[in-house]
């Protein structure tokens, strides 16, 4: 049976992050995806020119609807605008035991633009990330939320992992995307300790979406019942491949979106 994975996050009309990358990521991997609009973004590949937030009730409403019909195997969560849908949202997936929570938290663009307003940190830290079976922030976004400087090198970001477990994380996987070197690492925090997940450092300007593309990748591969470890992993495979087929892609002036449906074709 195909499982259903949900994508609670803001949309980009662009197509290269937020919903648009979720869907398109979910569907390559053979799961069927649902979507929870939490925020509609004025975006391309140059930049974020604004950002129309919907109620906190309504997005709750919405979370509803699906768990009151549909069997969710798994969850991503990206944006969240303000501390009232963070609230909103962990008091939901609470309400209706959501299992499978990968919590990509989503504070700045590619671009450098402010995605998250004033609370929204400690909102996700004391409602959300508890709930979450995984977050999966990046070296400015694990800063944020540890309170730590960012970390630099890699025995940073093994730090940082473990800093942010410590504080009620379940699973904590920092990207070290920011990084230079011939070699994108990323840490994994979890019960078993640490592992670090390497990759080819890839040469393109096209990494819009990345984060997001990630987390879902290990959201829908939770759902197919990969275990944790092997989830990441053939998430960041997927990923790869997806920033090695990016040039490909001829999507706008900035930051262009990794090319999600690599894998399907000959």
């Amino acid at each position: 049976m195909i499982p259903n994975v949900l994508s609670i996050a803001g949309s980009d009309p662009s197509g290269g992050a937020g919903i648009q990358a979720d869907l398109k990521t979910i569907a390559a991997l053979d799961c069927y995806g649902m979507a929870v609009i939490t925020a509609l973004t004025a975006q391309n590949t140059r930049g974020v020119s604004g950002v129309h937030v919907p109620p906190a009730d309504f997005i709750a409403r919405q979370i509803d609807a699906i768990f009151d019909d549909i069997d969710v195997a798994a969850v991503k969560i990206g944006m969240l605008a303000d501390p009232a849908i963070v609230e909103a949202v962990a008091d939901r997936l609470r309400h209706h035991r959501a299992r499978n929570i990968v919590v990509d938290p989503v504070l700045v663009a590619t671009s450098g633009d402010s995605l998250g307003g004033p609370g929204v940190v400690e909102a996700m830290r004391r409602h959300l990330l508890p709930l979450a079976t995984l977050i999966t922030p990046n070296m400015p976004e694990a800063a944020a939320l540890s309170g730590r400087p960012e970390p630099r090198t890699l025995g940073d970001l093994e730090q940082i992992a473990e800093a942010l477990r410590a504080d009620g994380c379940a699973a904590v996987l920092v990207k070290g995307g920011h990084m230079s070197g011939d070699s994108a690492d990323d840490v994994l925090a979890d019960a078993a300790g640490l592992q670090t997940f390497s990759a080819l450092r890839v040469a393109t300007r096209n990494t819009h979406g990345t984060g997001c593309t990630l987390s879902s990748a290990i959201a829908a591969h939770l759902a197919r019942r990969l275990p944790l470890h092997a989830a990441v992993d053939s998430a960041k495979r997927y990923l790869t491949g997806a920033l090695l087929h990016a040039d490909g892609l001829k999507v706008g002036g900035g930051h262009g979106p990794v090319d999600h449906g690599w894998a399907h074709r000959p």
